[in-house]
């Protein structure tokens, strides 16, 4: 079997989705951007059973899924909350040096929505508890402006 494309191409995929998050959120450095992915990506992870953060993370590319369990302590799962509890946690990381948006769950979920097959996305997110569906909405984006642009 070849080499999966993912791990071929991690740092192309990496830099595409960070600049798409950077232009969604209005940031002017990689620094800002990582910070509030990571900080998005521990919000949904904290509310998840470790098999559905796996799960989710089998669609992801390659430096994403590694974002995603990095310095993972597997705990009960919190509450789903809302899009205002999920936006504090990630800006909560790193307070201090924390520079992330208001819209930094909507953006992320653009950028990611940009970087992964819709049909991947959306057949483990029918897998995943009710609420990992508006995690990952783009409420008012045309679906046809999303998708990868590298494949």
């Amino acid at each position: 079997m070849p080499m999966p494309w993912t791990y071929r191409h991690a740092s192309r995929e990496w830099q595409g989705f960070l600049a798409d998050v950077r232009e969604e959120m209005g940031l002017i450095s990689d620094n800002m951007a990582y910070t509030a992915v990571e900080g998005v990506l521990r919000a949904f992870r904290d509310r998840l059973t470790p098999q559905q953060v796996i799960d989710f993370a089998q669609v992801l590319p390659s430096v994403l899924r590694a974002v995603l369990v990095a310095q993972w302590q597997i705990s009960p799962p919190l509450p789903p909350g809302s899009r205002a509890d999920w936006t504090a946690q990630a800006k909560a990381l790193r307070p201090h040096h924390n520079l992330t948006p208001d819209t930094c769950v909507a953006a992320t979920a653009i950028a990611l929505r940009k970087c992964v097959p819709r049909a991947d996305l959306d057949r483990v997110l029918a897998t995943l508890p009710a609420f990992a569906a508006d995690f990952w909405s783009t409420p008012g984006i045309d679906p046809a402006t999303l998708g990868p642009r590298i494949v």
